[in-house]
This record gives structure tokens, C-alpha cells and sequence, in this order.
């Protein structure tokens, strides 16, 4: 998928999302770090002693067959090589639920609209019964998803608290679900 998109009041750039492949995998990895760096004030995660975080996700999505990741870039307008900017991982393609196990837009892309493609384009490329978790600790997230499942099937969505497993010590996540075709 390509499209326009402003970056901060910048000129249009172009988008693009595609599925992520072999050779991304040290860009993602990259990109994790971030990701998981921003979800630690939310989770409060710390990293390792060789300051890596849990990457079982991302690992997941480059060796088993029921996940799948995509990444989303963008082309400055005048040229220039383009920018990795986010990615979303997706697992459960084998049952009858999809989960967007990760989500993650570099903080210089957020507000330019990049996030909603990204997710739009997740949720067209895999059609079916969907589940998305998010915090409630995150105000960000729990406007950004609301509308974003509103966006893809109006008030046909649902959600619900469900605790955290094997952490009865943290909040419950929040979870939408819903159905694209």
C-alpha cells in the first residue's frame, strides 16, 4: 500500500506499507527496542542485563508460519531514501482470531496519520474475527484504538477488561474486538 501523508507540516511524503521479510529483521529489531522502550512506562518492563527486552513477539513473527508483520516507510517528498517509521505484528492467523500482538509508530510520525494507515492496512490484510489490547494507562492508545476500530466497522466492536496473565500484580489490558471482512 502507498499513499501521501504530511509529516509535521512538512510536504507530502509517500507511505508505504508492505509485509515485512527476512531481510527487515534488523530494522524491526531496532524498531523494538523503541517499541518496547515506550511500552515500558506503560508496563513498567525493564531490560535485561544486556539491555535488551523480551522479544519472543518479534522473533515470532520472522519463524512462525501463524504470524506475520508488516512495516510502514516513508519517502520524504524531495527524494531521499526512505524511513522505517512502524510496524505491526499480527499472530493467529492459524485459528479463527487475529491478535495484533504488537503495534509501533516512531514518535516523529505519530499525529501525521501514519498509525491509521498502518492499522487500516493490518486490519484489511487479514480479514476475520479480531482482538487488540491496549492499557488504560495509555490515554494515547485508548483514543488512537477506539478509533481505529470505529473507522473499520463503525459501532460493530466490543470491549472489555481481561487480566494480564501471570502478572495479577498489574491492571487489566483492554481489549476491542471486531470483525472486518
Amino acid at each position: 500500500m502507498t499513499s501521501s501523508t504530511m509529516t509535521n507540516g512538512s510536504p507530502p511524503a509517500h507511505l508505504t506499507i508492505r509485509p515485512t521479510t527476512p531481510a527487515d529483521h534488523p530494522v524491526l529489531e531496532r524498531l523494538w527496542l523503541l517499541f518496547r522502550h515506550d511500552m515500558s512506562e506503560v508496563s513498567g518492563a525493564l531490560p535485561d542485563p544486556s539491555g535488551q527486552f523480551r522479544r519472543e513477539r518479534l522473533d515470532a513473527a520472522f519463524t512462525d508460519p501463524a504470524w506475520r508483520g508488516l512495516i510502514a516507510h516513508l519517502q520524504p517528498a524531495g527524494g531521499g531514501p526512505a524511513s522505517p517509521v512502524g510496524f505491526a505484528l499480527v499472530r493467529g492467523l492459524d485459528g479463527p482470531d487475529r491478535v495484533l500482538s504488537s503495534f509501533f509508530v516512531v514518535r516523529g510520525a505519530r499525529r501525521t496519520g501514519v498509525g491509521r494507515r498502518l492499522a487500516a492496512q493490518v486490519l484489511a490484510s487479514f480479514p476475520g474475527r479480531w482482538e487488540i489490547a491496549f492499557q488504560d494507562a495509555n490515554p494515547p492508545a485508548v483514543r488512537f484504538w477506539r478509533e481505529v476500530a470505529t473507522d473499520a466497522v463503525g459501532q460493530a466492536w466490543t470491549e472489555e477488561h481481561r487480566a494480564v496473565p501471570g502478572r495479577p500484580d498489574a491492571p487489566p489490558d483492554t481489549w476491542i474486538t471486531l470483525t472486518t471482512a
